[in-house]
C-alpha cells in the first residue's frame, strides 16, 4: 500500500486531439498529499497528468515545520508548476487551505494558468489572536493544530497536532502581500466553501471573489463538510465538478 503522505504523481494522457493536460494540487498548512490525495486519484483517472508535491516542512515534525515558511512553500510550488507546464498544453492549478492559497498566488504571477480550483483557501481572517503573533511566535513553539477538523467520521487526515507559530506567522505575512495582487487572476476560478470551517471563515472566500478579475468565477457551497472537505462528506461534489471545471476551461 503506497504511503499517503508522499507526493502523488501521475504522467496522464494525451487526449484525442494529441494535447496533454495537467492538473497541480497543493495541500494545506500542516497538513500533507493525503489530504487531497483522493481528489488527485480522481482527476489522474481521467487522464490528466497530476502533481502532489509534499511541501517543505511537511509530512515529517512540526518543530522541522516551524524552521519553514513561505518562501519555502511557494518556491516548492513554483517548481512543481514550472516541471509540469513544460510538459503539458494546459495546466489548472488548486488545492486546500494554504493549498489554495498557493494556488491563487501561482495565478497571480502565471496568467497563462488555464483555470484555479480552490478549496476553502485562506487570504484573510476575523480571528483577532493572529494578530498577537508576531509577538508570541517568539515566546511560544506552537499551539494546539489546526488538522482534522472533518465532520465525516473515522477520517484521518495525516497532519500535525500541533500549529507551528513561526511557520503561521509566516503564513499570515504572506496573506497580505497576496490580497493586493488577486486583481491580477484573470483565470476561470471556482471556489469550494464548506458552510461550516473551524479553520477559514467566509471573509476570505468573500475577499478572493471580489478581487479577482475572473470573469468566470463561481462559488460552490458545501453543506455537510468541515474544513478538509477533500475527506468530508461532499467530497464527491469537489471531485466532479472540479474535473468538469478542468474539462471545460482547458477544450481546444
Amino acid at each position: 500500500m503506497s504511503d499517503p503522505i508522499a507526493p502523488f504523481a501521475s504522467e496522464g494522457t494525451p487526449g484525442p486531439d494529441g494535447r496533454r493536460v495537467g492538473v497541480l494540487l497543493s495541500h494545506g498548512f500542516t497538513g500533507s498529499p493525503a489530504s487531497i490525495r483522493p481528489w488527485a486519484e480522481h482527476l489522474a483517472a481521467r487522464g490528466y497528468a497530476v502533481r502532489v508535491p509534499l511541501l517543505p516542512g511537511h509530512g515529517t515534525t512540526w518543530q522541522e515545520m516551524n524552521r519553514t515558511g513561505w518562501k519555502d512553500w511557494s518556491e516548492a510550488i513554483e517548481t512543481a508548476y514550472a516541471d509540469l507546464a513544460a510538459q503539458c498544453d494546459r495546466v489548472v492549478v488548486g488545492g486546500l487551505s494554504m493549498g489554495g492559497t498557493l494556488a491563487l498566488w501561482l495565478a497571480s504571477r502565471h496568467p497563462e494558468i488555464a483555470g484555479v480550483t480552490v478549496v476553502n483557501p485562506a487570504v484573510t481572517s476575523t480571528n483577532k489572536q493572529l494578530l498577537l503573533l508576531p509577538v508570541l511566535k517568539h515566546v511560544v513553539p506552537s499551539m494546539p493544530g489546526l488538522a482534522g477538523d472533518i465532520k465525516k467520521s473515522g477520517v484521518v487526515e495525516h497532519g500535525y497536532d500541533r500549529t507551528p507559530l513561526r511557520a503561521l506567522a509566516s503564513l499570515v505575512d504572506a496573506w497580505k502581500a497576496l490580497r493586493p495582487e488577486l486583481p491580477a487572476i484573470t483565470a476561470p476560478l471556482l471556489v469550494f466553501r464548506s458552510a461550516e470551517d473551524h479553520v477559514v471563515d467566509p471573509s476570505s472566500a468573500r475577499m478572493i471573489l471580489q478581487r479577482v478579475s475572473s470573469r468566470d468565477a463561481r462559488e460552490i457551497l458545501l453543506p455537510d463538510s468541515y474544513h478538509v472537505a477533500t475527506l468530508d462528506n461532499d467530497a464527491a461534489t469537489i471531485f466532479d465538478e472540479s474535473a468538469r471545471f478542468v474539462e471545460r476551461v482547458t477544450a481546444p
